[in-house]
């Protein structure tokens, strides 16, 4: 079981924790115009899945913002998805004031469905772990960082090996 902390107090994550080689669970969130997108919609390109508390927060911001950077240099058979729990309009000002438009911000505020699905919603303030998942073309996790201090940063650079490595 991944043990998390936020602030460094330990607090209980919900769901199924996904390890590699899983056949990547389904979900559905909503894009910022509050159409429903699952994990089919991207079948057949690479996905990178970046997970945040909260866009409006310091590190996440600065997470979304080096996703976004990388997105060009890694191709159009990848798809990067942010996904918080931040309201659907939310995301949308966000972006539109920070300039990002290579990553695809979607909400799970509305079922937790990823956050289930991928173990990472956090019981005592019904926010998503920071976390990395990439998944391959045919639907097989390849890659999962499971951030222990939820105000930490990721291994940007492992993520972004773990996609180059399925894109050869």
């Amino acid at each position: 079981m991944v043990k998390v902390t936020f602030q460094n107090n330990p607090v209980t994550l919900l769901g199924k924790e996904v390890a590699v080689g899983d056949t990547a669970p389904s979900f559905t969130v909503l894009s910022n115009d509050l159409k429903p997108v699952t994990l089919e919609d991207s079948k057949g390109k690479i996905r990178l899945i970046s997970v945040v508390p909260s866009l409006d927060t310091g590190v996440c911001a600065q997470q979304t913002r080096r996703f976004n950077e990388e997105a060009a240099a890694l191709g159009e058979d990848v798809a990067i998805l942010t996904i918080s729990v931040d309201l659907p309009f939310a995301q949308a000002r966000w972006c539109g004031a920070e300039g990002i438009d290579a990553v695809q911000t979607l909400s799970d505020h509305r079922d937790l469905s990823f956050g289930e699905a991928y173990g990472v919603v956090i019981q005592e303030l019904r926010l998503l772990a920071r976390s990395i998942f990439v998944i391959d073309q045919d639907d097989k996790v390849a890659y999962v960082e499971y951030v222990p201090e939820v105000t930490d940063h990721p291994d940007y650079d492992k993520a972004i090996e773990a996609v180059k490595k399925l894109s050869k």
